[in-house]
């Protein structure tokens, strides 16, 4: 008997926008303009496809093909989502840079990366021109977005022009999509570097394909045809979560903020388009719901947010829910996983900010010890978290060692508990450990206590060092808007609830907590600032 056979149909990623463009041709994207008065562009997914493959026929006349690197320096518009199909439609590899690290540090990973081409705003147009004076190879920068003056030669390496003329110039037949393997590279991001040098990681048309499917299930993002999602997840951050693929590949709209993502900006974008769903960490949740509290305004259309990227404050939660109406859905993911790991049902009807979420099919976790060894019960204890999947990092951009153990397991560096219904707890980071008098204190669990009470906005503990206990935590605190508390106060939120020798030394009010490129908590910039400072007062008290 001969088998029966089913079609070659590769995983790529353009398959989305063809999708969209074919079945969802008027619902696509909305841009808000520059500034609070600025005009919405709005763009269906028919016309975006024709301008997509558009700049896909520039890169090629450029001398960009498969396995090519181009560069995005950009923030969330219809242009950088033309970009990106344009770039990995022809198997070109999309590599984007966050705009909020230093040109030196962003040169580094053009030249890790061999961009010979970059799509830039044309705001952020003298950083790329910073960037293109330590990295030699980089020949030309697009500007995106809103017309600029070209710049002298001696401004920067690259040549510089308008991608939108190029565009309207063309005359050459559009290019075909998709004549490339589908475990072809598609897209390269750095991670955040919070806790380390950034590392390149490098990801497939299949692998984020698969995460796509992953995103859209019921249980999951859920995203729909009839929502409208707000991505304030930033589009150089671990791929904006996928949502540049998930709402084509199922005709949503995808609403994006520009730049410019302060409470006042977000919520007039809600109100206008409709917004159903949004996306991103949560200190961006709480400019918003800080203007609506402020503004006596409503958001009637708002159903869902889904966070990560950093832990959800138990405080900020209920407020959001209680003010906004809406199901705040937490999750954790990482830039190596695609990013997401796990999330917490929709449909969940018990939340809590304490939970991550539950993975889906696709990604599975172990917990293992601090040698690697698997725990021997998997629920309800704490161990060292590690995942797989089709989606999951297997090894670093650059590097010849694998990033995985013998059995294909990531290490992901957090600690944390599964319960017995199988939802993720994340406890801390290994390496935000504080070893003090020769035990382990988790700074997690303190800034969980703290975050939860209403007068605090953000929390983070770091360790300093200690002339006899080795470290000693310390605590920073942002308070909400026109709220306070005593030391006394702060400190009996967590008595009786941690050990004794837990206890911060010291309280630090902070007017704004520093948050990292990506909008997590920079604690590296929390010990560089404070650390030395702490570890001085404490060598005092000693003497």
């Amino acid at each position: 008997m001969m088998d029966g056979a089913m079609q070659d149909y590769p995983l790529t990623l353009d398959k989305f926008l063809t999708h969209a463009a074919k079945w969802h041709p008027d619902a696509g994207i909305a841009t808000a303009g520059a500034g609070q008065a600025g005009r919405t562009l709005r763009t269906g997914y028919a016309a975006l496809e024709q301008r997509a493959l558009a700049v896909s026929g520039v890169l090629q006349r450029h001398g960009i093909g498969a396995g090519h690197a181009v560069a995005t320096l950009a923030w969330n518009t219809q242009a950088h989502v033309e970009a990106w199909y344009g770039i990995m439609g022809i198997g070109a590899v999309c590599h984007t840079l966050n705009p909020r690290l230093m040109a030196e540090q962003l040169a580094s990973m053009v030249v890790q990366s061999g961009a010979r081409i970059m799509v830039c705003d044309a705001g952020l147009l003298p950083l790329g021109r910073q960037i293109s004076k330590h990295a030699p190879e980089l020949a030309h920068i697009f500007f995106i977005d809103e017309e600029a003056p070209l710049v002298p030669e001696n401004a920067g390496r690259a040549s510089v022009s308008s991608l939108n003329a190029a565009v309207a110039q063309s005359q050459a037949a559009l290019p075909e999509w998709g004549a490339f393997p589908e475990t072809a590279p598609s897209g390269l991001c750095f991670t955040s570097g919070t806790t380390g040098a950034p590392k390149g990681v490098t990801y497939t048309h299949r692998s984020s394909f698969l995460h796509t499917l992953r995103l859209l299930q019921s249980d999951v993002m859920a995203i729909s045809a009839a929502d409208s999602v707000l991505a304030v997840v930033p589009m150089f951050h671990a791929n904006a979560w996928g949502l540049p693929f998930a709402a084509p590949a199922a005709g949503a709209r995808l609403v994006l903020p520009g730049r410019h993502s302060d409470g006042a900006s977000l919520a007039r974008l809600v109100v206008e388009e409709g917004v159903t769903v949004g996306v991103g960490v949560p200190t961006v949740w709480l400019g918003l719901v800080d203007h609506v509290e402020s503004a006596g305004i409503e958001l009637p259309s708002l159903q869902r947010l889904i966070v990560g990227g950093s832990p959800m404050p138990p405080a900020l939660m209920r407020r959001l829910e209680a003010r906004l109406g809406v199901k705040v859905q937490t999750s954790w993911g990482m830039t190596e996983l695609s990013p997401l790991g796990v999330i917490t049902p929709p449909g969940a009807p018990e939340r809590s900010a304490a939970v991550a979420g539950r993975p889906a099919i696709g990604v599975d976790l172990l917990l293992v010890d601090a040698e690697g060894r698997p725990l021997t019960e998997q629920r309800g204890v704490e161990g060292h978290l590690r995942v797989r999947g089709a989606a999951v990092l297997e090894r670093y951009l650059g590097e010849d060692a694998a990033a995985v153990d013998a059995d294909g397991w990531f290490p992901t560096g957090d600690l944390a508990i599964i319960d017995a219904q199988g939802q993720v707890r994340i406890t801390g980071r290994a390496k935000d450990l504080i070893k003090s008098g020769g035990e382990w204190i988790n700074p997690a669990q303190i800034e969980a206590l703290v975050a939860a009470l209403p007068e605090i906005s953000l929390a983070a503990v770091i360790g300093a060092v200690h002339p006899k206990w080795d470290e000693r935590p310390h605590l920073l605190v942002e308070f909400a808007p026109g709220k306070t508390l005593s030391d006394d106060a702060i400190l009996a939120a967590l008595k009786g609830r941690i050990a004794s020798w837990w206890m911060p030394d010291t309280i630090q009010r902070l007017a704004a907590m520093p948050l990292a490129p990506t909008g997590k908590i920079d604690k590296q910039r929390l010990r560089t600032e404070f650390g030395p400072r702490l570890a001085a007062a404490s060598e005092a008290t000693q003497a």
